[in-house]
Formats: structure tokens, sequence, C-alpha cells
């Protein structure tokens, strides 16, 4: 009896160490996009919707993240994000987090979404700000606003970040 007692405290304890070596080797992994192409038709109007060239690239977006491994999708509350983001959510089945662009928390979002992956789509100016508080850098600068093509990916592992621009036209 004491030897199963002792052989079921030795499993316990090996299986909680492993479960604490996981959460320090837990792999994050940020995808960040700025919205398809919208209507700029209308100076006046502040949350446009995506035109059809904008709705190509969502769909792209979705192929794109097909075979990816994804756990959230945030976006900010405007129908040209909503739209480029929900294509590849109905995709994974996943909802669509919304997120404020201007107070954003940083910090309290690395820790909810630490060993994840995560798709979060901005605007030119938010995209590149979000990515810059990620890898604790000023490396990125606004988009231009003709670019709707830059795939910011940002992974941490062991508090190692790495960052790359791919331009997916």
């Amino acid at each position: 009896m004491k030897k199963l007692v002792l052989l079921i405290l030795v499993l316990l304890f090996t299986f909680s160490v492993k479960a604490q070596d996981d959460t320090k080797t837990a792999t994050t992994t940020y995808y960040f996009i700025r919205h398809a192409e919208k209507d700029k038709s209308d100076a006046t109007n502040h949350n446009p919707e995506l035109i059809r060239k904008g709705k190509r690239r969502a769909r792209q977006w979705k192929r794109y993240f097909k075979h990816k491994p994804i756990d959230a999708i945030y976006t900010t509350n405007y129908k040209r994000t909503f739209s480029t983001a929900f294509p590849t959510a109905t995709n994974k089945r996943l909802p669509v987090i919304l997120y404020s662009p201007r107070d954003p928390d940083y910090e309290a979002f690395k820790k909810e979404t630490k060993g994840q992956s995560v798709l979060i789509v901005g605007h030119s100016n938010t995209t590149p700000r979000f990515v810059n508080a990620i890898i604790n850098q000023e490396k990125y600068k606004d988009i231009d606003e003709t670019i709707n093509s830059k795939l910011f990916i940002v992974t941490i592992t062991n508090g190692q970040i790495t960052d790359q621009v791919i331009d997916l036209k």
C-alpha cells in the first residue's frame, strides 16, 4: 500500500513538473494584418465597407491561414476590420473578439494570449504600434494607406522574441 501511495505521489509530481515546463516553453505566435481595401468614395464615412478587391483579399487571408493553427481572432470595431477577419473566423469556427485601438493594455493582452496563435486585424497606424508594443521596440512605422498585403509575424518562445514581415501581394 505504501508503495502504491509513493508511486502515485511520484507520478503526480512528474506530471506537475512537466506541466510547468510546458508553460515555460509555450510558444506564442501573433499574426498582425491591416484591414483589406476599403471604400474611399466618401471621405466623411469613418466606417466604410470593404470594396470588391478588399473582399477578395479577406478571402485570400482565409486561404493563407487555413492550415495555420489559430486560437483567437481580434479586430477593432469597424466594418472594414471585422469584414477582413470574418472569412478566417468562419473557416476556423472562432468568434471575432473586439479590442479597442484607443487605449490597449498590451501587457494584459500578452498574458491572456500566452501560448496561443492569434490573428489581430487592425489599421495602418494601429497594426505597427501593436507590433512594436509586443516586440518592445519602435521598429515599424505606419503602413502606407495603399498597402493592405503586409503580414507581421511575431513569435515568442522562452522570452525570445522574433519578428518578420511578409508581403503577400
